[in-house]
Protein backbone atom coordinates (compact mmCIF):
# COMPACT_ATOMS: atom_id res chain seq x y z
CA UNK A 1 0.00 0.00 0.00
CA UNK A 2 1.17 3.52 -0.78
CA UNK A 3 1.05 5.53 2.47
CA UNK A 4 2.34 8.79 0.98
CA UNK A 5 -1.10 10.19 -0.02
CA UNK A 6 -2.45 9.38 3.45
CA UNK A 7 0.54 11.02 5.11
CA UNK A 8 0.25 14.12 2.91
CA UNK A 9 -3.42 14.64 3.78
CA UNK A 10 -2.73 14.11 7.48
CA UNK A 11 0.17 16.59 7.42
CA UNK A 12 -2.01 19.14 5.61
CA UNK A 13 -4.69 18.67 8.24
CA UNK A 14 -2.18 19.21 11.05
CA UNK A 15 -0.83 22.32 9.34
CA UNK A 16 -4.31 23.85 9.00
CA UNK A 17 -4.71 23.35 12.75
CA UNK A 18 -1.56 25.33 13.54
CA UNK A 19 0.81 22.42 14.05
CA UNK A 20 4.38 23.04 12.90
CA UNK A 21 6.07 20.10 11.17
CA UNK A 22 9.79 19.42 11.53
CA UNK A 23 11.45 16.78 9.38
CA UNK A 24 14.52 15.26 10.97
CA UNK A 25 16.42 11.98 10.93
CA UNK A 26 15.60 10.32 14.26
CA UNK A 27 16.63 6.73 13.76
CA UNK A 28 13.42 5.23 12.45
CA UNK A 29 10.90 5.61 15.27
CA UNK A 30 8.36 7.47 13.16
CA UNK A 31 8.43 10.78 15.04
CA UNK A 32 5.62 12.20 17.12
CA UNK A 33 3.61 15.13 18.41
CA UNK A 34 4.46 17.41 21.32
CA UNK A 35 3.89 20.90 22.71
CA UNK A 36 6.88 23.17 23.22
CA UNK A 37 6.20 26.48 24.97
CA UNK A 38 2.54 26.46 23.87
CA UNK A 39 3.50 25.60 20.27
CA UNK A 40 2.25 22.39 18.73
CA UNK A 41 5.02 20.55 16.87
CA UNK A 42 4.96 17.31 14.91
CA UNK A 43 8.35 15.67 14.38
CA UNK A 44 8.49 13.57 11.22
CA UNK A 45 11.26 10.98 11.32
CA UNK A 46 12.82 10.85 7.85
CA UNK A 47 14.49 7.53 8.79
CA UNK A 48 11.14 5.82 9.49
CA UNK A 49 9.21 3.67 7.04
CA UNK A 50 6.29 5.29 5.19
CA UNK A 51 3.88 3.22 7.31
CA UNK A 52 5.46 4.37 10.60
CA UNK A 53 5.28 8.00 9.50
CA UNK A 54 1.62 7.63 8.51
CA UNK A 55 0.80 6.05 11.89
CA UNK A 56 2.57 8.88 13.75
CA UNK A 57 0.61 11.42 11.71
CA UNK A 58 -2.68 9.63 12.42
CA UNK A 59 -1.93 9.66 16.17
CA UNK A 60 -1.11 13.37 16.06
CA UNK A 61 -4.34 14.14 14.19
CA UNK A 62 -6.36 12.02 16.61
CA UNK A 63 -4.76 13.82 19.55
CA UNK A 64 -5.06 17.39 18.26
CA UNK A 65 -8.41 17.41 16.49
CA UNK A 66 -11.41 16.64 18.62
CA UNK A 67 -14.23 16.38 16.11
CA UNK A 68 -13.14 14.67 12.91
CA UNK A 69 -16.74 14.13 11.85
CA UNK A 70 -17.08 17.77 10.80
CA UNK A 71 -14.04 17.56 8.50
CA UNK A 72 -14.12 16.01 5.04
CA UNK A 73 -11.50 13.31 4.69
CA UNK A 74 -11.05 10.70 2.03
CA UNK A 75 -12.57 7.44 3.29
CA UNK A 76 -9.18 5.69 3.23
CA UNK A 77 -7.68 8.47 5.39
CA UNK A 78 -10.59 8.41 7.85
CA UNK A 79 -10.32 4.61 8.13
CA UNK A 80 -6.57 4.89 8.71
CA UNK A 81 -7.08 7.41 11.54
CA UNK A 82 -9.78 5.23 13.09
CA UNK A 83 -7.52 2.18 12.97
CA UNK A 84 -4.14 3.67 13.95
CA UNK A 85 -4.90 7.04 15.58
CA UNK A 86 -5.99 5.96 19.05
CA UNK A 87 -3.01 5.02 21.22
CA UNK A 88 -4.98 3.19 23.89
Amino acid sequence: MDYLPITEQLLDLLQTRGVTTRKDAMGGGGGGFCCIKDRKVFFLDTDASPFEVAVSCARAVHRTIGDLESIYLLPIVRDFIDKYGPTE
